[in-house]
């Protein structure tokens, strides 16, 4: 059966940010992510864990200036050191937050690099990332997300995914497949999750369209969850959506799984 893990970036919205811990607790999650923790203090963020008996799984690391439309630094040849900083930063709240798995978004590039640049700087971002997180003992994830939503960022879809990951070469870089993103640019769910399988170090969820909850959209999420536990995957499941109404209101689906 899988394992689902509260987004409390987007779940739980009615409360302030610290307050929702206790409110997924409260809904039968046992795991948590969010994108970023680096507005609150790390002793903070592990005390509504532990209140809570929940697990970290999951969050990103440094992503540049987030209210300017910046969504990652790894793909930017001229922000390098800065990458490398916030890696270092996710690490120091990975290590006191017990959290094993952290992700990188490649990012938006500039027009005016060359694609080759590009790629080289990503790769080798990647690699870095990928070795440091490892000796910190958590994994690195690298994420493709939808060029309609996100226009422009370096990596829309599983295959080039898999190419990064397969040139960078390190056993502690992995894929993080959102189901969402690639219903929307690849379909063929099952297929392409049972091909990466191996490599596929976590997941996320939200239904097409609307980015809503299972169940208010065109995909068979029970279907695809039998699909997932028949290829033996072990690892969390992100609720990573926008509630269509209230968030208590949009769990009805995930009652049967927690």
């Amino acid at each position: 059966m899988p394992k689902f893990s509260a987004n409390l970036t987007m779940l739980f919205k009615e409360v302030d940010f610290l307050d929702r811990f206790a409110l997924a607790a409260k809904a039968g999650f046992k795991g948590v992510e969010f994108l970023f923790p680096y507005d609150w203090d790390k002793d903070e963020i592990l005390d509504k864990l532990t209140e809570n008996d929940l697990e970290m799984v999951l969050f990103d690391l440094p992503a540049g200036h987030w209210g300017a439309g910046e969504r990652g630094l790894a793909c930017l040849p001229d922000r390098v050191d800065e990458f490398r900083d916030g890696v270092g930063l996710a690490i120091e709240y990975a290590s006191v937050l017990k959290c094993p798995r952290l992700t990188c978004l490649a990012g938006i590039p500039l027009v005016n690099v060359a694609e080759e640049e590009k790629f080289e700087t990503l790769v080798a971002n990647i690699r870095y990332a990928a070795e440091e997180t490892q000796k910190a003992g958590s994994r690195l994830m690298v994420e493709a997300i939808n060029s309609h939503d996100m226009p422009g960022f370096c990596l829309s879809g599983t295959k080039q995914v898999a190419t990064v990951l397969k040139t960078v070469g390190h056993p502690n870089a992995y894929m993080q497949y959102d189901i969402y993103h690639m219903q929307i640019m690849e379909g063929n769910l099952t297929q392409t999750i049972g091909q990466n399988i191996d490599k596929i170090g976590h997941m996320q969820i939200a239904d097409v369209p609307g980015r809503h909850e299972p169940g208010t959209g065109e995909i068979n999420f029970d279907n695809l969850f039998r699909s997932i536990d028949d290829m033996g995957y072990k690892g969390w499941i992100g609720c990573e959506y926008n509630p269509s109404g209230s968030t208590d209101a949009s769990l009805e689906w995930v009652k049967k799984y927690l």
